[in-house]
């Protein structure tokens, strides 16, 4: 089996619990009988228990009522054409993380709340960005916490990159700035800053991320050229106001979703795509470093929905 049939079949399996909750909901409502206006307003419902967001599951629905062969639809059939339509509002937010090349250093700051799994993000960016041929720097801005420089330091290591750490305590702020113009100096093609995990309802520690941005902006006035929102799958609706609180705070350019393998939640990225169509650069199904792609709607789109790509 190659490598990408190995990757759609994580994702499929990650996504698993919530297209059960779909494939089940979509099954009980044909049960009853053929898909009319009454049984689409009950599929509204269960595309929103899914997590897909109300506006999201209006839409899918109107597009299912206008669908002139709506009402001759299998199951097999609804879940095809929830399938297209969901990738169809997923594929203008589908944006790799590409590195500009003009920059030296191309600056990536990575921010969310605490366990959203931005470490490994970083480690799994960085062992991407290494294999395809460039020089990469990580920077432990995380200083509060030892653990998380030492955690960074061991994903340095096996990604093959240098890390950029201070003095526990020290102003995160501060060794951003260094680590920006060490990188500078060192010729790096890219700058991968971890950020210590903070409540997006935490004023004080969203003021110390604006901090930092503006102190890389001292340097390098476009810096931090990529401000990457990492969220766990597994928190469902309160990812809406995660998205806003640091859109708000540090204007993110973008959104990395992780830990899908163990969530009944994945509904929500279609939810978010459809609200904030903030680029969606990529997924994770596991720790490995190897278990980040990404993001491919079409794939996502029918994994959720339990079809075969």
């Amino acid at each position: 089996m190659n490598e990408n049939a190995t990757w759609l079949g994580r994702l499929r399996r990650g996504l698993g619990r919530t297209s059960d909750k779909l494939k089940g909901g979509i099954a009980g409502l044909l049960a009853k009988g053929k898909l009319d206006q009454a049984l689409l307003a009950e599929l509204e419902e269960v595309l929103i228990t899914a997590d897909l967001g109300a506006a999201t599951a209006a839409r899918l629905t109107r597009s299912l009522a206008g669908n002139p062969r709506a009402a001759d639809l299998d199951e097999g059939g609804v879940r095809e054409a929830l399938a297209a339509e969901i990738a169809q509002i997923l594929a203008p937010v589908a944006r790799p993380m590409t590195v500009d090349a003009s920059r030296k250093p191309h600056v990536i700051l990575v921010c969310g709340v605490n366990g959203s799994g931005k470490t490994t993000t970083i480690a799994k960016l960085a062992k991407r960005f290494a294999d395809e041929g460039l020089s990469v720097v990580l920077a432990a801005g995380d200083t509060f916490r030892a653990a998380a420089v030492e955690q960074l330091q061991v994903w340095g290591e096996r990604a093959g990159c240098p890390v950029f750490a201070g003095e526990p305590g020290a102003d995160a702020s501060g060794l951003a700035y260094d680590a920006l113009e060490g990188a500078r100096k060192d010729g790096a093609d890219v700058l991968l800053i971890d950020t210590a995990g903070r409540l997006h309802n935490k004023a004080d520690l969203m003021a110390e991320l604006r901090k930092m941005v503006r102190a890389l902006g001292k340097i390098d006035a476009g810096a931090p050229h990529d401000r990457v929102l990492v969220m766990d799958a597994t928190i469902g609706q309160n990812a809406h106001a995660q998205v806003e609180a640091f859109r708000d705070s540090v204007d993110v350019t973008g959104l990395v979703l992780t830990k899908l393998d163990g969530s009944a939640k994945g509904g929500v990225l279609v939810a978010l795509a459809e609200r904030f169509a903030l680029p969606v650069h990529a997924v994770g199904v596991g720790e490995g470093l190897h278990d980040m792609r990404p993001f491919e709607p079409r794939a996502f789109a029918r994994s959720l929905l339990g079809l075969e790509d």
